[in-house]
């Protein structure tokens, strides 16, 4: 296993992380199992453990306290908070007020007084950065969390907490959680840029790309992730972003095939290589998952092969940007881009529609 300094925080990890997001209803996965997989994680390496409150609405949290009991002290434990928990109002984004419960709620969950790594799951456009990062750096000077970060994140968000942070004389995000993988490459040209400027550490969700690049989903055969079960069309192979996602994926395939590695091996070792990179984090929902993909976990990709990659996927190319989720709320909702209400022009008072441009 290889470790990478997260950030500049000093705290070393692993280069595959373990994500739990499918410990519980979402994965299915047992408590006998997760306390397996974290048992076999552990023991090949890995010190990294994500995971977050609303996974399984806290289920997660817990089973993953329940698998680390008695040998905490060896492992830099991840969780996240800002989605939704339940249908009260107040109980979701990055609040003060909703962030200082949540911490107590996660840390009841996971059985500690404090995390390593606290992050926000996602931006929250109605809470300013400095009641937020005001909220984490209390928490933080309190010692319930020891740094904090930001989880898909679109480039301009993070530079704006930074400054924030400095603005106001606040601690600052030290890491960033992006969706990466060969098939959505967006974020090299934007966020990875933004995260090595600043210094953060790098901890990518989905590398294998929901399933698409773990070998579930192949020209000629039934898909078999259970991904397809929450969210089919992204796995409906008559829909012609899907047929280009396919096509890349056989592709794919063959250069794994010609270097000798999986097809996994390929999709973890080519994230683990930008350097912007702290850690992957896998999510296998089964012991034999987790074995398939610590596979990877020396896996060096050659110049040759990563160039294969790059000419099957350019870089910077996302082959389903529709499925991004740090795209800016403006644009996918057409009320935050169109004037509201009335302004006053001239000493008259007129609506939006008779503005003017």
């Amino acid at each position: 296993m290889q470790y990478r300094t997260l950030g500049r925080t000093g705290v070393q990890v692993s280069a595959l992380g373990l994500g739990a997001m499918n410990f519980g209803a979402i994965g299915r996965t047992t408590q006998e199992d997760a306390t397996a997989i974290v048992d076999a994680a552990l023991d090949a390496g890995i010190n990294l453990i994500d995971t977050a409150d609303m996974y399984g609405q806290g289920e997660s949290e817990e089973m993953v306290g329940k698998a680390i009991a008695g040998r905490r002290d060896d492992i830099v434990l991840a969780t996240k908070a800002g989605m939704p928990m339940g249908d009260e109002r107040n109980h979701r984004g990055g609040s003060r007020r909703w962030l200082v419960t949540a911490l107590e709620n996660s840390l009841r969950r996971l059985g500690v007084d404090h995390v390593d790594l606290y992050q926000i799951h996602r931006w929250d456009p109605a809470t300013s950065d400095e009641e937020t990062l005001s909220a984490l750096t209390d928490l933080q000077r309190a010692g319930k969390i020891r740094h904090f970060g930001s989880s898909t994140y679109p480039a301009y968000r993070i530079v704006q907490g930074q400054w924030a942070a400095r603005e106001h004389g606040l601690s600052r995000y030290v890491t960033e959680q992006p969706s990466y993988s060969i098939l959505q490459r967006g974020v090299e040209s934007h966020v990875l840029p933004v995260t090595e400027e600043y210094g953060m550490g790098v901890l990518v969700w989905s590398p294998l790309a929901s399933g698409w690049l773990s070998g579930a989903v192949r020209r000629g055969q039934a898909v078999t992730t259970s991904r397809a079960t929450l969210a089919p069309e992204r796995f409906d192979l008559t829909l012609p972003a899907n047929q280009a996602r396919l096509d890349a994926v056989e592709r794919l395939a063959a250069v794994a095939d010609g270097a000798g590695l999986t097809l996994i091996q390929l999709a973890l070792g080519f994230v683990t290589a930008h350097p912007a990179v702290t850690s992957a984090l896998i999510g296998p929902r089964t012991r034999d998952h987790l074995r398939s993909q610590l596979a990877a976990a020396d896996t060096v990709l050659s110049a040759d092969v990563l160039d294969a990659v790059d000419a099957i996927v350019a870089p910077g190319t996302d082959l389903a940007a529709h499925e991004k989720f740090d795209t800016p709320p403006a644009l996918l909702d057409p009320a935050l881009r169109r004037r509201r209400g009335a302004e006053t022009r001239g000493g008259e008072v007129r609506g939006a529609e008779g503005a003017g441009s």
